[in-house]
């Protein structure tokens, strides 16, 4: 049965490959925010293999990425392998491996593609079916880590549990963030699972370089997606009516948004008559309003705020990484839909969840947030002892 299905589902995604080709190309050619990484992953364009018999790590975003520097540093240089799925993911594993570093392919490309590894470690929910099939019919050890399953996703995910369970048979061990993500995997069909918390907790980005801090209430608007730049500008203008020195430093997540939140941020100074500037004009925070248009330096920033309003979680996005903020003893606002950072917020007192209604209530009370603190690590041995046995 297992064969059948292999060669049902490789024939089945082959043929959606090759009708979606003309669509892939003409988006790659349209959107800049795709022009690398979908000829890259969809025609291998600049994408040659990676080395084989290396310790072959697979992560998503730009945050996953990060969250395994600290396996990467105890690893032999020589012996990574990275690959991604986005452009961020992309710029944060090549700084750690330039030479090994890929935009992962589409499953069918796989099969020409893929060289054997020593293992494969993937991060959190990657459930790429022939990633793991083919990885471990040639020869890796194969592992998830960081695995999670939310809230909110984990129904999707039972409704397709048989594909689940496929993919689980070829996963040797997984690293679970909490118990509950535990028995929802087990659930799906994952053995040999041990729950070792949030590696994102095991070492936290710290600061670079020492900003300045303005000598009055500085606000951070963190990794802030779609709508939420102008819920916490709308939030902002009313605390200036009764603290009219505070400063807002706004950092949208995603860099092909900074132009659009330039322009938003331009409209609401022109209304108000505030200062504005570009981060990547002067690092100096000395304009009502300063737009981070760069990437790397959300921590530098939160080592000066008082105030972090923490995006993601007040659009529809699960939230994100509230330590980074935290190890600096930062209030903390979030919105209420943090379900994919539930575990790292159950480890860190003082975050105050608000609705979007009560937002501006609350940051013009902000003098009630409590200090935020962090009141548990997690230990990554585990997992480098995994990767050892197999050295």
């Amino acid at each position: 049965m297992d064969k059948l299905f292999f060669l049902i589902y490789t024939i089945l995604l082959s043929v959606a490959y090759l009708l979606a080709l003309p669509f892939i190309f003409f988006l790659s050619k349209r959107n800049v925010k795709y022009s690398v990484s979908l000829p890259a992953r969809f025609f291998l364009k600049h994408n040659p293999p990676l080395s084989k018999n290396g310790i072959w790590f697979h992560v998503c975003s730009f945050g996953e990425a990060r969250a395994i520097y600290p396996l990467l540093e105890k690893l032999p240089m020589e012996l990574l392998r990275l690959t991604t799925t986005t452009q961020t993911g992309y710029e944060a594993i090549s700084q750690k491996q330039p030479n090994q570093s890929r935009y992962l392919p589409f499953e069918p490309l796989l099969f020409s593609w893929l060289k054997p590894q020593k293992i494969l470690l993937v991060m959190e929910a990657e459930f790429w079916y022939l990633l793991f099939a083919l990885a471990k019919s040639r020869g890796a050890k194969s592992m998830l880590i960081n695995a999670r399953m939310s809230d909110r996703s984990f129904p999707k995910y039972k409704r397709m549990a048989w594909l689940y369970r496929q993919i689980f048979k070829y996963i040797d061990e997984v690293y679970a963030q909490s118990q509950i993500d535990k028995e929802r995997l087990e659930k799906l069909g994952a053995k040999n699972i041990r729950v070792i918390g949030n590696i994102k907790l095991s070492n936290i980005p710290k600061a670079t370089k020492n900003l300045t801090k303005p000598k009055t209430l500085l606000i951070c608007g963190a990794s802030t997606h779609p709508t939420e730049e102008k819920l916490i500008l709308d939030a902002f203008v009313k605390l200036k009516e009764v603290e009219p020195t505070a400063r807002l430093v706004l950092v949208p997540r995603h860099p092909e948004r900074f132009e659009e939140v330039n322009q938003l941020v331009k409209q609401v100074a022109q209304e108000e008559h505030y200062v504005w500037h570009k981060y990547s004009e002067s690092e100096a925070l000395n304009s009502d309003i300063v737009v981070v248009d760069v990437l790397g330096e959300l921590v530098n920033i939160y080592a000066i705020s008082d105030i972090v309003i923490l995006g993601g979680a007040f659009a529809k996005v699960g939230g994100h990484n509230a330590a980074e903020a935290a190890q600096f003893g930062c209030k903390i606002i979030s919105g209420e839909h943090y379900f994919n950072q539930r575990d790292i917020f159950s480890v860190i007192e003082g975050i105050t969840i608000v609705s979007e209604a009560s937002l501006v209530r609350r940051l013009q009370q902000h003098a009630q947030l409590k200090p935020t603190r962090i009141t548990q690590t997690t230990d990554i041995q585990p997992i480098l002892d995994s990767i050892n046995e197999v050295l």
